[in-house]
Order: structure tokens, then sequence, then C-alpha cells
């Protein structure tokens, strides 16, 4: 079952806080920083949220299956939700781990981890 709006809120905004502690404990434990160490430290915070974002409504999205199934590239059939499939992928805010419905078509054997 999908999160609630306020339980991925306060998900997000905790993950948010540890981000921003965290670059205040830097701030504290490195005296006179250049400028490119306050933005290599503040980008670093930027990934972690911006992973951490997208990573929370992937796995919102992912608890949502799609019925009917997606149709075969081959045989354009409905193919069957079979189980579900982890696949880590490099996106333009980092790293993300997505969990998403399986499918197969019975017909053509042939199995399918849709986009998204």
């Amino acid at each position: 079952m999908s999160p609630t709006r306020a339980e991925l809120r306060a998900k997000l905004l905790a993950e948010a806080e540890r981000s921003i502690d965290e670059l205040l404990d830097w701030t504290d434990q490195t005296p006179r920083p250049n400028l490119t160490q306050i933005e290599n430290a503040v980008l670093k915070m930027r990934r972690q949220i911006s992973e951490q974002a997208a990573q929370a409504v992937i796995e919102t999205q992912a608890a949502q299956r799609p019925v009917p199934g997606p149709l075969c590239p081959t045989c354009q059939r409905e193919m069957h939700y079979k189980d579900t499939k982890a696949q880590s992928v490099e996106s333009r805010v980092g790293q993300l781990r997505i969990v998403r419905g399986y499918y197969y078509c019975q017909t053509c054997q042939q199995s399918l981890f849709p986009p998204g």
C-alpha cells in the first residue's frame, strides 16, 4: 500500500534534516573552508536530498500495480503480473533502486520490467 502524503512528507523531511545536519557538522569541523570545499559540501547535500526524494516517489509509484498489465511487445496480448523485481539505475539525481512489477507473457514466454 502506498504511504499517505503526510507519511511521505514526514519521511522526506526527516531525510532532509539528516542531510542538513551532516552539512552543519561539516561546517563545525572545517575551519575556514574555501569556496570549492563549500560548493562540494553543498552539492553532496543536494545530491543526497535529490536521491532520497526521487527514491521515495519511485517507491510510492511502485506500490501501485497497473491493471491491466502491459501488452506483450511481440504478440500484443496482455502480460500477467508475476512478481516484483529490483533494479539499480543511474539517474540524473544519482543512483536509485527501482522496485517494480515484473510481467510475463505465457504465449511468447517473454518477461518485461516496465520502464517508468
